[in-house]
């Protein structure tokens, strides 16, 4: 009996596994019908093709790759129509377990669209370049044969509903908001030149004749949110910045036009990455000489950053499955003996704390060993090789990863007699939690029935809670879980604020506006603290404003009176929160309502912004709410040393009513 129910169990196990699938729609777009052969590229055609075979080596079935491309034999033609049918063949297969990749190469482009359900910060909208793309002047909807970075979000939101992972790659320019640049620079390019930028106007593009057939919208079926623990994306470029195809690899005669995001991808997953967070490492490693050679070519160009979201501590390709690991991956930039990164106390690192150094072969064979951090600045920090180490002079990639939480931030928790804490609490680096069974605590918790009463004890934690002097009492286990997790983030939050204080960044500001009904109250800077508590009515809106000519890494975090965390910038988990490159001409600005905060209670909100490190995925300072069962972006450093950054800091506290 005990055989046969084994039995039973493997089959229904194989049975699921068989059920699941991974499926890839592939989309290149080189020509643009409607349009002059001066606006088309060569390289999208190859960039499919690449990642066909990359996927076909990866255990990708060839009938579940489905290609559209212009120039690639046996594909269908990339209109907006084909576009649209292959994304609701692909979402009518999908199920739950399913992994399924969504790849465009080709033209992005900016417009403004009325018809948008919200605003980005430059009031434009990212648009995906269909091959009938072409202008509709007089429509609500400028561009016609266009997909929008909201449509984008609908497809992923519909995906996700049905319980799929979704991993998106968009080798355009303008890519990083293209789920949710600059022009064209207008110098003459040598007409020998192999490299071509992607970097498109939207008034460059014509109507398209009369008789070419009219463009497709693309619009996704409707679906609810659903949280993004399952899904990761990776972008060619911020929105703001064009991005590059050129023959790769460089110095190969026989090398063909490709995308440097495509191209990148191709060769990192050659070397057997575990996560995407190993992939993009890997990826960001390949930028950095073909961007130091286009420097020297084109020095008035700013050139691409890849950026990164969503889950990226998860297996690669795997439908399911728990994260490797919840500590971040730093990479580092080796220079003789030492090792340098662009992340330091601001992202939870401290002096002498031990780290985790692995070196990362062109194979993908990877070596590891153990040092202590000798020098750590606020956005900085310094180590020597490991011994074990010192002769991997060929590595491709060195990453850092901190062995231990930092002392100086872990929530000490004292259970009283017969309490005890919850296992398995899932915390983003560098929060913290300690047991002490004696000592100095900054919390002691009592079991009270099915929950326990939170006392704190720490004056610095108890400052960050308005009626933080009362023990808060969980009514259930999970609620319990939830006060304890929030406790630890905010210790983190108060060490974050200490480290960053009164800092000023050049060219951003934030502002506070208090409002009553559609009346605007008065309005101060964001540093300056409240004049008193809420009156009933009134409700704060924060105004961020970027006019520092460079993209920004920015977290925006509120803390009700109960001490529970509150996401305001980046507003979902998965999204990348790098804030969008302003001038003082054209300023990038973006509004927050604040409606969590109780006028009767107060609140607390922390914003803290600095310049975006170049090559760099966006980092989250540590900052991120926990969410159990989810890692998510945390922080990442650029491969090259910089100097001190600037960061902006405010802290605004509301206090409680009296009464």
């Amino acid at each position: 009996m005990r055989r046969a129910l084994i039995l039973l169990v493997l089959l229904l196990v194989q049975g699921a596994m068989a059920q699941a699938a991974q499926r890839a729609l592939l989309v290149g777009v080189s020509e643009l019908a409607s349009q002059p052969t001066s606006l088309w590229l060569s390289a999208p055609r190859n960039d499919v093709i690449l990642m066909r075979q990359v996927l076909q080596q990866h255990g990708f079935a060839s009938d579940e790759i489905t290609v559209l491309a212009d120039g690639v034999s046996g594909a269908a033609l990339p209109d907006s129509r084909q576009i649209r049918d292959a994304l609701q063949r692909l979402l009518a297969r999908s199920q739950s377990g399913d992994f399924v990749l969504l790849y465009f190469s080709g033209h992005g482009t900016r417009v403004r669209d009325a018809t948008k359900r919200y605003a980005e910060p430059d009031g434009l909208a990212e648009n995906f370049l269909a091959r009938d793309a072409r202008l509709a002047p007089g429509n609500a909807m400028p561009l016609a044969g266009g997909l929008r970075d909201v449509d984008f979000d609908g497809w992923i939101r519909a995906f996700m509903a049905r319980g799929v992972f979704v991993w998106s790659v968009f080798d355009t320019c303008s890519a990083a908001s293209m789920t949710r640049g600059v022009p064209r620079s207008t110098a003459a390019e040598p007409a020998d030149d192999e490299v071509r930028f992607r970097g498109i106007q939207a008034d460059e593009l014509a109507r398209g004749g009369a008789d070419a057939a009219p463009a497709v919208e693309i619009a996704p079926p409707p679906e609810p949110p659903v949280p993004r623990a399952r899904y990761v994306a990776f972008f060619a470029s911020e929105s703001h910045q064009v991005t590059p195809e050129l023959r790769l690899p460089r110095n190969d005669r026989a090398a063909k036009p490709q995308g440097l995001l495509t191209w990148a991808v191709a060769e990192s997953l050659g070397r057997r990455p575990a996560s995407f967070r190993d992939l993009f490492n890997q990826v960001v490693s390949l930028y950095a000489p073909v961007i130091s050679e286009l420097e020297s070519r084109f020095p008035q160009r700013e050139l691409p950053s890849p950026v990164a979201e969503g889950n990226l501590d998860l297996p690669l390709f795997a439908g399911n499955g728990a994260p490797q690991t919840t500590r971040p991956a730093w990479p580092a930039r080796r220079a003789g003996s030492q090792l340098t990164l662009s992340v330091g106390q601001l992202d939870g690192l401290e002096p002498q704390q031990e780290v985790r150094v692995v070196a990362t072969l062109a194979d993908g064979t990877q070596r590891a060993g153990t040092t202590r951090l000798e020098q750590v600045e606020l956005a900085s920090a310094r180590t020597a090789v490991p011994a074990a180490l010192a002769e991997q002079d060929s590595a491709t990639l060195w990453t850092v990863t901190p062995v231990d939480d930092p002392p100086s931030v872990v929530l000490r928790v004292q259970p009283a007699p017969g309490a005890s804490v919850p296992a398995g609490l899932s915390l983003a680096y560098p929060a913290a939690i300690r047991v002490l069974r004696g000592g100095d605590a900054d919390v002691r918790v009592q079991q009270r029935g099915g929950g326990a009463a939170v006392e704190i004890l720490s004056p610095e934690l108890a400052a960050w809670v308005n009626d933080g002097s009362k023990p808060y009492l969980a009514p259930d286990a999970q609620a319990y879980r939830q006060q304890l997790t929030s406790l630890a983030q905010l210790k983190w939050l108060a060490r974050l604020n200490q480290l960053a204080q009164g800092g000023r960044l050049d060219g951003f500001e934030a502002t506070l506006e208090t409002w009553q009904g559609e009346q605007m109250l008065r309005s101060a800077p964001a540093a300056t603290p409240p004049p008193g508590p809420m009156a009933p009515g009134e409700r704060q809106v924060l105004v961020v404003r970027n006019a520092s000519g460079q993209s920004l890494d920015l977290v925006v975090v509120g803390v009700e009176a109960g001490g529970a965390i509150r996401q305001v910038y980046p507003q979902a988990l998965s999204e990348t929160n790098r804030f969008e490159r302003g001038t003082r001409e054209q300023p990038a600005q973006q509004r927050f309502e604040l409606p969590w905060l109780d006028a009767q209670r107060g609140g607390r909100l922390l914003v803290l912004a600095a310049p975006a490190a170049p090559f760099s995925a966006p980092r989250l300072f540590g900052a991120a709410p926990p969410e159990a069962s989810v890692a998510e972006l945390r922080v990442r450093g650029a491969l090259q040393p910089e100097r001190q950054r600037q960061v902006f800091s405010a802290l605004l506290a509301w206090p409680a009513a009296t009464r």
